[in-house]
């Protein structure tokens, strides 16, 4: 059989030149992705509160007893840098500027459901959620056991490389989701200069892929040391970074207690309602240097502080309890006498604690020693000739000198 002709049209010439328009590359453009960040503050520098906003966030109770939370802190924090200058303790990294981040996310998180994986500018949340305080000034002691959380504290220990507990978070989410557990979530904290890390990027993108229950917790202090963001990232959010693992995200002002409790919380429920991870771009400030080995004077303007010290966590906090008649001189007074007292106390459990052994190197190490770390433990010896000098005459030989 002949082939049958091929069906052929013609085209009328509008549609025809509209059409070698499309096949010429004129395609029509479409957005493939569009997307936006919230910021949110519920309560401004001078004390003003947006009550709409603050509809089911914090109570009268909570802020007061946040607010004195906040103030045992920067006692806290002031003491320690006299501890540094005065030859008493390493270096420290001060918390000062940064606490109603730590206080308003660690109401937000379920203690002894939650976990905290911290950087190390979130002393008050680790005190809220059982640390015992003096645990921080050892470790900035170099006492080993202010890394030892004790048992049913959810927590690990602060972290001193940037950027590499984001992975452990993650993990620790993840092993949540794998156990089924309901209502457990983790938070994580983090600088600005962290999220510049390849860790970072890594966490995210295992945290968004596996859809654990992890909130991701940056604390924007503007700086990573001496670099001003600015400078280490060209995006004009931190936040956004979160947009290319399709995390929800939001930026919020960090000195801003309730919003900074709302922004955690409503993460924290989508996380244990199965709603995978979220970032929150907490937008705080350094009041300190980077640590008591460094001098921001020398790289940060006068006036930039400035303009932050009006923002103060502390004073906002404490002006929005006047207004209501919820602080007085008289209370401020008894809130001072009492800070100094607690963290004195914490000062002298710290430097009083006994000497550590060498048996600490494998009790806190291992959960259990087999029979070969029972004999490195007895010895301090990892080879056989070590562990049993006999076998060369060698403890005759020592007993004789």
């Amino acid at each position: 059989m002949a082939p049958e002709a091929p069906v052929t049209a013609t085209l009328p010439a509008p549609i025809y030149g509209a059409w070698m328009m499309h096949t010429e590359g004129r395609m029509p453009r479409r957005k493939s992705y569009e997307a936006k960040i919230d910021f949110l503050q519920i309560l401004d520098e001078n004390g003003k509160l947006d009550a709409r906003l603050a509809k089911d966030t914090l109570t009268d109770e909570q802020v007061v007893a946040s607010y004195e939370q906040m103030w045992i802190c920067r006692e806290y924090d002031e003491t320690a840098f006299k501890l540094q200058r005065s030859g008493r303790m390493g270096t420290y990294p001060q918390n000062k500027g940064q606490e109603a981040a730590a206080i308003g996310s660690a109401l937000a998180m379920k203690k002894g459901a939650d976990w905290l994986v911290p950087c190390y500018r979130e002393n008050a949340a680790l005190f809220m959620h059982g640390l015992p305080m003096h645990y921080i000034l050892l470790h900035w002691m170099g006492d080993e056991r202010g890394n030892q959380v004790p048992e049913g504290v959810n927590q690990t220990p602060i972290s001193i490389p940037i950027g590499t507990h984001m992975l452990h978070a993650t993990g620790i989410a993840w092993a949540m989701k794998l156990r089924g557990d309901e209502d457990s979530a983790v938070i994580t904290y983090f600088g600005d200069g962290a999220t510049s890390e390849g860790d970072f990027h890594g966490a995210m993108n295992f945290a968004s892929t596996l859809q654990v229950p992890c909130v991701f917790m940056c604390q924007n202090n503007q700086w990573a040391i001496s670099v001003p963001r600015s400078e280490q990232m060209r995006s004009p959010t931190v936040a956004q970074k979160a947009i290319a693992y399709e995390m929800p995200t939001i930026q919020v002002d960090g000195n801003d207690i309730f919003a900074v409790y709302k922004a955690v919380k409503d993460a924290r429920d989508r996380a244990v309602d199965g709603g995978g991870p979220s970032f929150i771009e907490a937008v705080t400030y350094r009041l300190g240097d980077h640590t008591t080995a460094d001098d921001a004077r020398r790289y940060r303007d006068q006036a930039e502080l400035d303009s932050w010290l009006e923002k103060d966590p502390i004073i906002r906090i404490r002006k929005y309890l006047e207004s209501k008649d919820l602080w007085s001189e008289k209370d401020q007074k008894k809130l001072g006498e009492r800070a100094k007292k607690i963290v004195a106390e914490v000062v002298k459990t710290a430097e009083g604690i006994e000497d550590p052994t060498t048996d600490d190197i494998f009790n806190y190490t291992f959960a259990g020693l087999c029979d070969e770390l029972e004999t490195q433990r007895e010895t301090l010896r990892t080879n056989s000739l070590g562990q049993f000098p006999e076998q060369a005459g060698l403890r005759g030989r020592a007993e004789r000198v």
